[in-house]
C-alpha cells in the first residue's frame, strides 16, 4: 500500500460527488429547507379561506426554470470537479514515483518526500474544503432565486383561484394529507413555463 493510500486522504474521494449530486433527491433536500412555511399568503382577512399545496420539488424538476437551474447547478460542479481531479491525478502520480524510488532513496530522501507529499494532501484537502463551500453558496443562491419565482407565481395565481393560503406537500413537509382538487402543482408549472416564453422569443433571431 502506497503511502499517499496509507494517510487516507489524497486517495479518498473528496467528499462530494460530481454527477447526481444535483438530483430530483438534493434538490429535494435543499427546497425542503424552507418547508412547513406557507409559499404563499393572500389577503388579510379572517374566515376560512381554501388552502392549496404545492409539490415544489415537482416543480423544480418539471418547469424550464427549474431545468435550467439544474443545469446551472451541475456546470458548476462539474467545472470544480475538474480541478479537483486534476490534483488527485498529480497526488497518485506524485504517490507511485515515491514507491518506485524508495529502494534508491537515502533515509533524509524519503523523509523530504514524506513530509512533501504530506504538504500536498494538506493543500488538497484544504482546497476540497473550499471548493465545497463554493457549490454550498452557490446551490443556496441558485434554490433561492428559484424559490422566489416559484412564490411569485403562486402569488399570481393564488387570487384568480380563490386561495388565501398556499402551502407545501411532499416529504419533508408538514403537509400530511390533501385532496388531489387542492393541488395546483400543475398550475405553477404552466404559469412558470409561460412566464420564460416572452424572453426566449426575444432571443430568436
Amino acid at each position: 500500500m502506497s503511502r499517499t493510500s496509507r494517510s487516507g486522504s489524497a486517495s479518498a474521494s473528496p467528499g462530494w460527488a460530481p454527477s447526481g449530486l444535483w438530483g430530483p433527491a438534493a434538490a429535494l433536500l435543499l427546497l425542503s429547507a424552507c418547508a412547513g412555511q406557507p409559499v404563499a399568503a393572500v389577503g388579510a382577512g379572517g374566515g376560512s379561506g381554501k388552502v392549496g399545496v404545492i409539490e415544489i420539488e415537482k416543480v423544480f424538476t418539471d418547469t424550464k426554470i427549474g431545468k435550467k437551474a439544474q443545469e446551472t447547478l451541475d456546470n458548476f460542479v462539474k467545472n470544480r470537479q475538474a480541478l479537483i481531479d486534476m490534483e488527485q491525478k498529480d497526488l497518485r502520480r506524485m504517490d507511485e514515483d515515491f514507491a518506485k524510488q524508495q529502494s534508491v532513496l537515502s533515509d533524509a530522501a524519503k523523509r523530504e518526500r514524506a513530509e512533501m507529499m504530506q504538504r500536498r494532501i494538506s493543500e488538497f484537502q484544504q482546497k476540497t474544503n473550499e471548493l465545497n463551500r463554493e457549490i454550498q453558496d452557490k446551490q443556496k443562491e441558485v434554490i433561492d432565486g428559484f424559490r422566489e419565482t416559484v412564490e411569485r407565481a403562486v402569488a399570481k395565481l393564488a387570487p384568480q383561484l380563490g386561495l388565501q393560503v398556499v402551502v407545501q406537500k411532499g416529504r419533508g413537509t408538514q403537509t400530511v394529507y390533501s385532496e388531489a382538487g387542492v393541488d395546483i402543482t400543475a398550475k405553477v408549472i404552466e404559469e412558470m413555463d409561460r412566464s420564460v416564453a416572452p424572453d426566449n422569443e426575444k432571443r430568436k433571431p
